[in-house]
C-alpha cells in the first residue's frame, strides 16, 4: 500500500508541472485559436533564467523565480507581438509554422549561449520528511502546493476581476468582446504574459528535481498538448484533470509496468480516451 501511495505522490508531482504548463498552452488556444508550439520553448527559457539567476548570480531560489516569470512572460509578449499578431489574418497554417520556427530559434540560441550540457538547478529545500511509511522530498511537496495555489490563484483572477472576465469574455465570445468594446490586442497580450509565466514557474518548479537542457521543453510540449486535447481545447478544468490523468497513469504504468513504457501509456491514453470521446472530457471553452 505505502508503495502505491509514493506512486501517487509522484504522479501528483509530474500532474501538477504538466497542468500548469497545459493551463498556459490552453489560455492561449482558448482566446486567439493558436496552438503555441513555441510553448515548450518558453518553459526551457524558463529554467535556464532560473538557472542563470541562481547560479551564476547568486540569487534566492523564490527571487530567480520570480525573475524568470518576468522575463519568459515579457519574451511571450514580444513573440505574440512580433509574430503571431501579424498573423492574425493569415490562413492557420502560417502561425503553426511561425511557432515552430520560434521554439527551434529559442534552442539554438540557448544552445549557442550555455552549450548543450545537461544541467541541474539547486533547490535550497533538502530535507526529506517520513509519513506513514512514506518518504516526502520538500522539492516535491513544494511543486504540488505551488501548482495547485497557482492553480486557485488563476482561477480567482479569472473569475474574480475585470481584466480576468475579458479573457474569458474573449474565448467565450470574440465577436461578442469587441462590440462591447474589450481590445483585443491588451487581452492577446496579457494572455502570453500569464501563459509565459506560468510555464516559467513550472520550469523552476520541476528543474531542481529533473534536468536542465536545450531540449527539455520538447516532450513538455507533446505532453501538454496530449493533456489539452485530452480535457477539451480551451478548458481550463480540462487542462488540469488531464495534467492529473497524465501524471497519475505515467507515475503507475511506469512503476508496475515498465518505466521505458510511461511516455507511450500517456499517448495511448489519449488515443483510448478520444476514441471514446473525441471532443475531449470538458466542454471547449473557458469556465
Amino acid at each position: 500500500m505505502e508503495l502505491f501511495l509514493q506512486q501517487v505522490l509522484n504522479g501528483l508531482t509530474l500532474g501538477s508541472i504538466y497542468g500548469l504548463v497545459a493551463l498556459g498552452l490552453t489560455l492561449v488556444y482558448g482566446i486567439l485559436h493558436v496552438p503555441n508550439f513555441a510553448h515548450g520553448a518558453l518553459y526551457m527559457i524558463g529554467a535556464y533564467v532560473a538557472y542563470f539567476a541562481m547560479v551564476d548570480i547568486g540569487l534566492n531560489y523564490w527571487v530567480a523565480m520570480v525573475v524568470a516569470a518576468a522575463v519568459v512572460a515579457m519574451v511571450s509578449v514580444v513573440c505574440e507581438r512580433l509574430v503571431f499578431h501579424p498573423l492574425r489574418n493569415a490562413p492557420p497554417i502560417h502561425d503553426k509554422i511561425a511557432a515552430i520556427g520560434i521554439l527551434l530559434f529559442f534552442e539554438a540560441v540557448v544552445q549557442m549561449v550555455w552549450g548543450a550540457d545537461f544541467r541541474r538547478l539547486p533547490t535550497p529545500y533538502t530535507e526529506i520528511f517520513h509519513f506513514a511509511g512514506l518518504t516526502l522530498p520538500a522539492q516535491r511537496l513544494l511543486i504540488i502546493v505551488g501548482a495547485f495555489s497557482l492553480m486557485a490563484g488563476l482561477h480567482l483572477y479569472l473569475k474574480k476581476t475585470m481584466t480576468g472576465s475579458t479573457i474569458i469574455a474573449m474565448a467565450q465570445n470574440r465577436e461578442g468582446a469587441f462590440l462591447v468594446g474589450i481590445d483585443a490586442n491588451r487581452v492577446a497580450m496579457m494572455t502570453f504574459a500569464i501563459a509565459g509565466a506560468l510555464a516559467a514557474i513550472a520550469a523552476t518548479l520541476f528543474a531542481p528535481i529533473n534536468l536542465v537542457y536545450p531540449a527539455m521543453g520538447n516532450l513538455v510540449l507533446l505532453k501538454a498538448f496530449v493533456i489539452i486535447i485530452l480535457g477539451g481545447m480551451g478548458s481550463i478544468p480540462g487542462a488540469i484533470i488531464g495534467g492529473l490523468i497524465i501524471g497519475f497513469s505515467e507515475a503507475l504504468g511506469g512503476f508496475y509496468l515498465s518505466n521505458d513504457y510511461k511516455d507511450l501509456i500517456a499517448f495511448g491514453l489519449l488515443v483510448a480516451i478520444l476514441s471514446i470521446k473525441p471532443t475531449g472530457l470538458f466542454t471547449r471553452g473557458v469556465r
